[in-house]
């Protein structure tokens, strides 16, 4: 797992040089990546039916059409098999989302750990530092005392009473003493200051080891914690991957049975009718089509040209991105090694501010939504996307894996928020739970231009940025692409996040 890990973040550089050439073209393919995933476009006129000629109508006017009722509870069936699969897909979305909470969760108590032990290594230096100082002391206690005994100070105190020539000289000579007895006590209390500020050095260095240890058994049981929610996950996803199996086999059969029934009820007259609307719907279709790729063609390109012009975006973004750790690393470079002698290979920033500093009101919300913008079409790769741009994918062990995300460079939809977020100096975690608790909390019914909205419990499943006239960007789901959608109601939590005001 280390050395998967390791491979992903090495390839990391490459990776991204290839997305962002890769970004240059997205111009010429915006018009199938957006018309071809817009709802109510694909779905909206189906192929073209049969059209049968005057003659074969003739010949079926006499046919009675039948089997109304088998239709109505195929078209029930169909609904109903399509509403398991929706619920089965938000299960799985919650359990994706826990394992992007666990690896936030690990890499907060490793930097715990990193903190504790540079704690441990200040603490053992002061001890050092106190140690040499009662040295010192003890060598200037040592060099009294000898001198003391070699000239006989106390001897020579009563021999210079008695040799004094008068009273005058007897007090000359008692000042001297009492200059040489204050000079003893200095020494002697300077040796007992370093013995005390050792006692206190040695206390704090113990306290700051058992702060160092508990750290470090806090980061162990974290990244406990995160293989176990990756392990559940898998399990899921594996489950799910049966049911949906399934499912979809009966809704085919349904749907195949209601394409039958409908050729037998509405006959060849039914069809003749049915092709002259498909007609007028195709029509309408293409000419849809056609407007909103010129308009998606247009924002994108504007939006791509106004971020690579904010070079202070980008200069924000690189400074969040320095020192993080990888979001997806589960082993700790350090494990390797001896902990007891080795330093960490790199130490994570202390946490970025949660608001622009430079940015403020409507021109940050643009740089916001610009750089979301520019990423229309980049591909959705489950745990993908960092301050920088998109990154490659991880693992699952179920329905990202079967669409290859592992080896796709693109973004995941909390990790679509990091990137448009950190060209104002704003640093998300990649978890949709988190981020809903980073800004300010508004009813979903209040929203504005720039606010991220969530759905699924306490914002577990999915997050979007919110355009305006109920419109959102989002990176949906493993096989589609960062996209514009209409914004879905159904299942958002009861509140937006607004990180500008």
């Amino acid at each position: 797992m280390k050395r998967q890990a390791r491979a992903g973040v090495g390839h990391r550089s490459f990776s991204r040089r290839r997305a962002r050439a890769a970004r240059l073209l997205i111009g010429l393919g915006i018009v199938g990546a957006l018309v071809g995933s817009t709802p109510g476009l694909a779905a909206a006129v189906p192929p073209p039916p049969p059209n049968p000629s005057d003659s074969d109508i003739a010949q079926a006017q006499t046919q009675v059409s039948a089997g109304l009722g088998q239709v109505s509870e195929l078209i029930n069936q169909v609904a109903s098999a399509d509403q398991q699969l929706a619920q089965l897909d938000n299960e799985v979305a919650i359990k994706r989302e826990d394992v992007n909470r666990a690896l936030v969760d690990l890499q907060n108590a490793r930097s715990a750990a990193d903190l504790a032990a540079s704690v441990v290594g200040a603490s053992q230096q002061a001890l050092r530092d106190a140690g040499a100082q009662i040295e010192l002391a003890q060598k200037d206690f040592d060099k009294y005392a000898r001198s003391s005994y070699t000239q006989g100070t106390n001897v020579s105190a009563i021999s210079t009473y008695l040799g004094a020539q008068g009273p005058g000289d007897v007090l000359d000579r008692a000042q001297v003493l009492k200059l040489l007895a204050t000079s003893q006590n200095a020494v002697l209390e300077g040796l007992q200051r370093a013995r005390t500020a050792q006692a206190n050095k040695d206390s704090a260095a113990r306290e700051a080891k058992q702060q160092a240890d508990v750290a470090a058994d806090q980061a162990a049981s974290k990244k406990s914690l995160a293989e176990q929610a990756i392990a559940i996950a898998r399990s899921a996803l594996q489950d799910q991957a049966a049911k949906k199996a399934q499912i979809e086999s009966n809704r085919a059969a349904a749907q195949a049975q209601l394409d039958a029934a409908r050729g037998n009820v509405a006959g060849l007259e039914g069809q003749r009718e049915a092709y002259a609307t498909w007609e007028e719907q195709k029509r309408a279709e293409d000419a849809q089509k056609a407007a909103i790729a010129a308009a998606a063609r247009e924002a994108a390109t504007q939006a791509a040209a106004r971020v690579a012009a904010n070079e202070a975006a980008r200069q924000r973004a690189a400074e969040l991105a320095a020192g993080q750790r990888a979001h997806t690393t589960i082993e700790d470079d350090s494990e390797d090694e001896d902990t007891a002698t080795t330093t960490p290979k790199s130490t994570p920033k202390s946490k970025p501010s949660t608001s622009g500093e430079d940015l403020t009101g409507s021109e940050a919300i643009e740089t916001v939504i610009d750089r979301g913008l520019s990423q229309i079409g980049v591909e959705y790769a489950w745990g993908g996307g960092d301050e920088e741009g998109p990154t490659l994918g991880i693992r699952d062990g179920g329905v990202a894996d079967s669409y290859g995300d592992f080896n796709k460079v693109g973004f995941d939809c909390s990790g679509l928020m990091i990137y448009a977020f950190a060209g104002i100096g704003i640093s998300l975690p990649h978890y949709t739970g988190y981020q809903y608790t980073a800004g300010e909390q508004v009813p979903s019914e209040e929203m504005q231009r720039g606010d991220m909205i969530f759905w699924g419990p306490n914002a577990s499943q999915h997050v979007a940025l919110y355009l305006g006239d109920d419109q959102m960007l989002e990176a949906p789901e493993s096989g589609d692409v960062v996209k514009i959608s209409p914004v879905r109601w159904d299942g958002m939590t009861p509140y937006a996040v607004r990180m500008v005001s």
